[in-house]
């Protein structure tokens, strides 16, 4: 690794809704370094794929960046006008979506649709585009006679192989995966992860990994960064996030996943309730509603991220008394709600 690729500083993107707004990402911090691989980590709806959205400026109509700066090699992406940008997409900045077999059009073969990219974006003839193609399907371990086929003819762990090889086309710096293997059985799970992982460290691609599933950061991340309804809740080495977790949320989190060690005993431990409506978020810490721990000044006032080493922050007034909690912590007793 060399260097931030990738800074996002206070960002906030606000959805339009009735004569309101929703702030769906408030003020959202974190790096990602040059060849590495980052999991934005969170139950559905905390704004990870926002994020994940609002990187690439593709999102809602009803949706607007309205705060912060996303800085790409010193380049501000919220400033920067749609010619340029656009410019930037694919060939700098890929998207692998959640579902393959939404993003690749039924009607056209997939060597259409990737010399599609190849040549009206990377500018190719012909010939080196099929070269390419074929290259891109080794890369992903499809054989290149597939090629003629339509999106239909792949299973789904091969559909996603075919969106990756999209968004390696034109040797992005950044990949942005958004659940990439949610769809998918565990067994091909695995294998689409070992693919990412495989290419990403052979092409010094930096990857930023969207998904619910703290497993899958645990096997693949280098860094792990949690949300909780729009908020970065802490952000650390995954070793740090996952063993030695600050804020109640990622504890909670960790409960509620298998024993990363793998042991076969041992009883999840969810989290009660839900996150909060955006539309009228709680004073304070927003996880307050919903952690053992909380005190009065968590009803009122918002935690700022504070280091708990130089690598770790959690934005949590009780991060400093971390040792002590996570113990209590995993007990499934201080998670249940008195009926």
């Amino acid at each position: 690794m060399s260097g931030i690729l990738l800074s996002v500083q206070d960002l906030t993107v606000s959805y339009r809704v009735g004569r309101g707004q929703i702030d769906a990402v408030d003020g959202a911090s974190f790096d990602v370094e040059t060849g590495s691989i980052v999991g934005l980590v969170g139950e559905s709806g905390c704004g990870k794929t926002t994020v994940a959205r609002a990187l690439t400026r593709v999102i809602a109509d009803n949706a607007r960046i309205t705060g912060g700066k996303m800085l790409f090699e010193g380049r501000d992406l919220a400033a920067l006008p749609e010619k340029e940008m656009n410019a930037l997409r694919w060939r700098d900045i890929a998207f692998i979506p959640q579902s393959a077999m939404n993003s690749l059009d039924p009607v056209y073969t997939v060597e259409y649709q990737l010399n599609e990219v190849l040549r009206r974006r990377g500018g190719m003839g012909r010939a080196q585009a099929r070269l390419r193609c074929e290259e891109l399907f080794d890369m992903v371990g499809v054989d290149a006679k597939r090629l003629r086929d339509y999106p239909h003819q792949f299973s789904g762990g091969m559909r996603q192989r075919v969106a990756i090889a999209l968004a390696l086309a034109l040797n992005p710096k950044l990949i942005i995966a958004d659940e990439p293997v949610t769809a998918l059985d565990v067994i091909v799970q695995r294998q689409i992860l070992d693919q990412l992982q495989d290419l990403q460290k052979r092409l010094g691609i930096s990857v930023i990994l969207v998904t619910h599933d703290i497993s899958v950061v645990a096997y693949i991340c280098d860094r792990t960064v949690v949300m909780y309804a729009g908020r970065v809740a802490e952000q650390a080495t995954t070793r740090d996030a996952l063993l030695q977790p600050a804020h109640p949320y990622t504890m909670g989190l960790r409960n509620a996943f298998p024993d990363l060690k793998g042991a076969a005993s041992g009883v999840l431990t969810p989290i009660e309730g839900a996150p909060p409506n955006l539309a009228s978020p709680p004073p304070g810490c927003r996880f307050a509603p919903r952690c053992p721990f909380v005190m009065d000044m968590c009803k009122s006032v918002v935690p700022p991220p504070v280091n708990v080493t130089t690598s770790h922050l959690a934005a949590c007034h009780r991060a400093d008394e971390a040792g002590a909690l996570r113990q209590i912590a995993e007990k499934a007793e201080t998670w249940m709600v008195p009926a």
